[in-house]
């Protein structure tokens, strides 16, 4: 039987956007112009990261500066691949925090713009310019204010030519008392620093003797594992957790930096820093949310034929009831797909997410909406199932006559979903199922090569 989430993909890879009805005819109502049209839509969804001054190849605020990328705006945004937004729209959880997608009908607004010349319109209907924050300030600064603290790496000094490094320093965090986290933002020191940094996880390092009365869903904890304050990669930004959740902080704690680092052709030196917004002193959240990463393969092996679409699979039992926080495909330049869903204690198999179109450039993480975010009863087994794209078809792939396996190295592959996860009791869990209705499948969805 044909799945109808990868026939879906299968149009949208080749430009075949199905609109709704009601798209077609609101976009085909009126003419379309930048100024009236589709500068508001850039404001919302795009200028962010397009004006002067940051990474992106241009700036997207101006009719000059947009006019000339008409046709590539079309493109990439009709394929789905910008805004970095690669969630299937058909599949699972819809309701995200940070959802930075272009609707139907803000897509078919740009195409038929586009497709009419790219006209500017009335210069007046252009709407005010939007004024951005200074390239320093942290984006969680505009909800939670300045950060309580901030931990920097151990500056590093990257080659122009050299293998992958990786640089693991440990950072001393200046609390003087168990305090909570909740938020986390981090990112590399400046631009020249993102051109080299693949990803990075800054770990917690601490003694916790009430730790083992803790776990993630998947088992006690020793008293010196309190796990990930956050992993860091193109895309991903920052963590904000779940009212009355958090990660404890104690004194005497640090961070070790598992920094990934890879050559670009210029000498480049620089280091990650991580913000830390903290709970009032007093205020101690119910649960503890611990940074996850539910494999997609069966005990990291991965054994990537040349020439060949691979599929991959990992199964994890959650040993108490669960929540999840978000959901952040990690894999490298051969990676095209990945999805996660729970398979439920009484056999019903519940879809979470699904991203159709992983691009390796951009790790983007996608925060379920409170509302949206789903639980677990213990038991629940998470499956996590992973594509690999090990053809010349992939135009990431650096050579696909290559057998490729397991590795940390950008030219070698992994498969895990980074989740948030915080344990909860089973009366609670049952408390949360009474207001929440769940969608299951008669059995597993499979994919075809």
């Amino acid at each position: 039987m044909i799945n109808a989430r990868f026939v879906s993909a299968a149009l949208a890879s080749f430009g075949l956007l199905a609109l709704s009805a009601s798209a077609a005819e609101l976009t085909n109502a009126k003419p379309v112009t930048f100024t009236k049209d589709i500068a508001p839509i850039l404001q919302e969804k795009c200028q962010d990261c397009h004006h002067k001054g940051t990474a992106a190849p241009m700036s997207l605020v101006t009719y000059e500066e947009t006019r000339p990328w008409a046709k590539s705006i079309k493109a990439r945004v009709v394929a789905r691949n910008m805004p970095p937004w690669h969630i299937d729209p058909t599949v699972g959880i819809q309701k995200f925090k940070n959802d930075m997608s272009l609707s139907e009908e803000q897509i078919a607004m740009i195409a038929r713009w586009v497709d009419s010349g790219a006209p500017m319109g009335d210069a007046k209907d252009m709407p005010v310019a939007k004024v951005f924050p200074p390239n320093d300030t942290w984006l969680l600064e505009k909800q939670f204010g300045k950060p309580d603290l901030i931990i920097e790496s151990d500056p590093y000094t990257m080659p122009a030519k050299s293998q992958d490094q990786w640089w693991r320093p440990l950072t001393t965090i200046n609390v003087d008392e168990p305090r909570w986290a909740r938020a986390v933002e981090m990112r590399p020191a400046s631009d020249a620093g993102r051109k080299i940094t693949h990803h990075a996880i800054a770990h917690l390092v601490q003694h916790d003797p009430s730790a083992p009365e803790l776990n993630d869903g998947l088992g006690q904890r020793s008293p010196d594992e309190a796990g990930q304050l956050m992993e860091w990669a193109v895309g991903k930004n920052y963590d904000i957790f779940d009212e009355g959740t958090g990660k404890l902080i104690l004194p005497g704690s640090h961070v070790w930096w598992d920094i990934h680092y890879h050559a670009v052709g210029e000498q480049i030196r620089d280091h990650v820093q991580l913000a830390v917004w903290l709970y009032p002193k007093g205020q101690e959240p119910k649960h503890r949310t611990l940074l996850t990463g539910f494999q997609g393969t069966d005990g990291g092996r991965l054994d990537l034929e040349p020439n060949k679409v691979t599929e991959s699979n990992g199964y994890t039992v959650l040993r108490s009831a669960s929540c999840f926080g978000n959901f952040q495909p990690h894999m490298h330049l051969r990676g095209k797909a990945m999805a996660i869903e729970a398979i439920l204690p009484d056999g019903g198999i519940q879809e979470i997410s699904y991203v159709d179109k992983f691009n390796f450039n951009w790790m983007t993480n996608y925060i379920y909406a409170d509302d949206a975010a789903p639980c677990f009863p213990k038991g629940t087994i998470v499956h996590v199932t992973a594509w690999h794209d090990n053809t010349a078809a992939n135009p990431n792939n650096p050579d696909a006559r290559q057998w490729v396996g397991y590795g940390d190295r950008t030219v070698d592959e992994m498969a895990h979903a980074w989740v948030n996860v915080t344990s909860i009791s089973d009366d609670e869990y049952a408390e949360w199922a009474k207001t929440h209705k769940r969608e299951t499948l008669g059995g597993r969805r499979q994919a075809a090569n």
